[in-house]
């Protein structure tokens, strides 16, 4: 490997142009393709095999009408005055009525229109009144809203008058509704505000979930590039990391979106792939840059020859490290859902070219640098910093002096971080955790005042007949919705309509609940128990959207140690293959799930409890995101052993080289442990960027990702494995003989290259000596 890649960087330095024309050529290409096939997000998070889906794929077949998802607004007055006034009253029927006129939005008076159908034998279902309900067993305070004597068609007002509620019903799932048709709502709900008093707030349903670029992420590169130039020590040097980052960023970006016609690409796969890109292509381009300057300073060589050496030497640590990356997000296909696989792929691949990028696209940028990569102030140094870095030097002595009681204080502090795991609530966050001064917080909590939480979350059920007669009876239905609306934690359920077949019945249910709240998933579950609706002969799924999002956390919690599994394991044989040894790979995992535990430890804290929650832009705690865990803990994995491979390639070739037991691991640890240092201040960097956006699944990522950094490479990397090593001595590297003879050299340190070049070297003094 060292030798292949040590010909493609000589090559890449002779001749840059090649590399250099045929990489732009080849984003000039995905460019074209893009422009020809546009960008095509999907915000659809659904897993198949889940019940809620299923009932829902079932709806969409039998009774489409009824499948999609539900939109709603409210509206508010200051506070002592009513809404029902004619003024408003008018402004509110004309907003309902255009709404009701938009593409994709069912109208009522389409169903009105089938029921007389129905009546008089022209049809075998339909829908009927939307505001036709069960009577609650209590009083609800709110009711229609009334207009020239008629219920205005979805709408409820409170008994105060100053809210009203409008809900309505689309043709498609609410993550597949069109963004223009969000548009159009939104506007015309929106004039009812001109000059009447109204306020109109659009829920979470309508709002776009595409996150949006800040400030904070151009800080965090900002960050990333002052690291660079205190590492590297001049601005052109310090700018080919980034730039390199960036060109491999945007290859991938290009390249995911070029082709997302052809599949399912949710609106967060392109940050997770920035996220993730621009990281590991800077400090992959650092690492390559350090050992070129070090061989430069220490060894005198020349800046061609010390590129090319450093692509077979640095360049090999970073194929494998970005291939244990690779691997980690490609377990994801296993688990086998949808929008994570999408997500995974389009991230490996974004990673697979930031690799590519800097093994190729680097080299000849240093091609085109030349002598110029260190200045002749640097080259009168005999030495660089690293070799002779005072802190890193004073802190490694102190960890291996003292190696027993950092063990024990670092998994203490850990264990206690990861204490809030055992109460960690996942889900999907919803408005209730928005910031107070959003659009949809303000949405949600008005509903919940004038109507119940519940209203924020309503449940979709489906009632289908199973006895021999394959119909739902009027009065088999009516005691059903009668034993439902009796369920403690229940609101009010509303007949929706038939199949026209007359084998299936749906109903609207409102929980008292809100959608992410432990009750409702208790009632999700009762109502799922087959007994409850069996004595009516007809069997009752559940779905909608916050059945969907049980289902979905429940799905991703359960396949979760499976993943684990599988990426230990297959990141487990590479790296006994990268460093021939038992104990490494075995210290390098125990290490990382220590920080993974004590990482979910501080989310769940921040984001769950609260805590600290004004200094990371959240006004209050609610569930974690589903599938963060899945999604962290393979990132967090892959990123981890980059550090891994870096820092303790390093103590392996000082091992090699000669150094034995503490030695090799105080001396391999001072020759790489700033470049990593700087690596991981930079990654966090990154990652900490994504903290600030507004979006509160990519807060919590980005966070998840930026301590998990810190922890991992702080505490355990430049912590806890020098420690460790110290511990095991020359035994760290012990291999039994028969596995040693089985497994290949892959020959990471680059022995064999620098053999061969050495040799090559003295034979050719030795044919300028016999000359002479």
């Amino acid at each position: 490997m060292s030798k292949f890649l040590y010909s493609i960087g000589k090559r890449a330095f002779d001749k840059p142009w090649y590399f250099i024309v045929s990489w732009v050529a080849i984003l000039g290409i995905l460019v074209a393709m893009l422009f020809s096939n546009g960008i095509h997000l999907s915000s659809e998070m659904k897993i198949e095999g889940t019940e809620a889906q299923n009932v829902l794929d079932k709806l969409a077949k039998e009774l489409p009408e009824a499948s999609g998802g539900q939109g709603s607004v409210v509206f508010t007055s200051k506070e002592g005055e009513r809404l029902d006034t004619p003024e408003r009253l008018a402004a509110i029927s004309k907003a309902v009525n255009e709404v009701y006129s938009i593409d994709h939005v069912i109208n009522p008076a389409d169903y009105a229109k089938q029921a007389a159908a129905s009546a008089s034998g022209d049809a075998q279902g339909a829908m009927p009144n939307q505001n036709a309900t069960a009577p609650p067993a209590e009083m609800p305070p709110y009711g229609p809203l009334m207009i020239n004597g008629a219920p205005l068609p979805g709408m409820l007002i409170s008994t105060d008058g100053r809210v009203a509620l409008f809900q309505f019903q689309f043709t498609v799932q609410q993550t597949s509704v069109p963004k223009e048709v969000q548009e159009k709502v939104i506007e015309a709900v929106m004039a009812t505000e001109n000059g009447t008093g109204i306020t109109a707030l659009p829920s979470e349903s309508l709002m776009s979930s595409v996150p949006e670029a800040s400030i904070a992420e151009v800080i965090g590169i900002a960050i990333a590039a002052v690291v660079l130039f205190i590492t590297l020590g001049s601005l052109v040097t310090a700018g080919l990391p980034l730039l390199v980052a960036l060109f491999g960023v945007a290859v991938g970006l290009v390249g995911a979106f070029s082709i997302s016609k052809f599949f399912n690409m949710g609106e967060i796969t392109p940050i997770l792939a920035l996220m993730i890109g621009l990281a590991v292509g800077i400090d992959y381009s650092l690492f390559i840059v350090n050992r070129q300057r070090r061989m430069i300073l220490d060894q005198g060589l020349s800046a061609r020859e010390a590129a090319s050496r450093a692509i077979g030497t640095a360049g090999s640590a970073v194929f494998f490290a970005g291939l244990t990356v690779i691997i980690a997000l490609c377990g994801m296909l296993v688990i086998g859902i949808q929008f994570l696989s999408a997500m995974a792929l389009v991230a490996a691949a974004t990673v697979f070219i930031s690799v590519l990028v800097a093994l190729t696209l680097l080299p000849a940028l240093l091609g085109l640098l030349g002598e110029r990569i260190c200045s002749t102030k640097l080259r009168n140094k005999s030495l660089t910093k690293a070799a002779n870095h005072r802190i890193a030097s004073g802190w490694v002595n102190g960890v291996v002096k003292y190696r027993w009681l950092v063990i024990v204080g670092i998994i203490a502090v850990l264990g206690v971080a990861a204490i809030p795991v055992t109460k960690m609530n996942l889900g999907i966050p919803s408005a209730a955790t928005a910031n107070l001064d959003s659009t949809t917080r303000q949405s949600y909590d008005a509903i919940s005042n004038g109507f119940g939480e519940g209203f924020n979350g309503p449940l979709l059920l489906v009632a289908e007949a199973s006895d021999s007669s394959g119909k739902v009876t009027p009065e088999s239905l009516g005691k059903l919705v009668g034993d439902i609306q009796k369920l403690e934690d229940v609101s009010l359920v509303t007949p929706m309509g038939m199949s026209k077949t007359g084998d299936m019945a749906i109903l609207n249910l409102i929980p008292k609940s809100g959608p992410t709240d432990e009750a409702t998933k208790n009632l999700v579950e009762e109502l799922r128990d087959p007994s409850f609706a069996q004595k009516y002969n007809v069997t009752l799924g559940v779905t909608g959207f916050t059945a969907i999002n049980i289902d979905m956390s429940d799905r991703l919690t359960e396949v979760f140690p499976l993943y684990v599994v599988i990426i230990v394991i297959l990141s487990l044989i590479i790296l006994l293959l990268v460093f021939r040894s038992i104990i490494v790979p075995i210290k390098a995992t125990v290490g990382f799930l220590l920080s993974v535990l004590a990482t979910f430890g501080l989310t769940t804290a921040v984001f769950q409890w609260g805590w600290l929650h004004s200094l990371f832009g959240i006004d209050n705690g609610g569930p974690l995101l589903s599938f963060m865990p899945i999604l962290v803990t393979g990132i967090l994995y892959g990123l981890a052993m980059d550090y891994q491979v870096f820092l303790v390639s390093s103590m392996r070739e000082s091992y090699v080289h000669g150094h034995r037991g503490i030695d090799s691991v105080v001396h391999g640890y001072k020759q790489s442990s700033l470049v990593v240092v700087a690596a991981a201040i930079i990654m966090v960097s990154v990652f900490a960027g994504f903290i600030f956006t507004d979006d509160i699944m990519i807060k919590q990522i980005g966070f998840a990702l930026a301590i998990g950094i810190l922890i991992d490479s702080f505490l355990i990397r430049m912590t806890l494995v020098p420690a460790v090593m110290a511990v095991f001595g020359d035994k760290a590297w012990g291999l039994p003989k028969w596995l040693d003879r089985i497994l290949p050299n892959l020959d990471v340190e680059g022995d064999k290259l620098l053999a061969e070049l050495n040799k090559t070297e003295e034979g050719e003094k030795a044919k300028v000596a016999h000359s002479h």
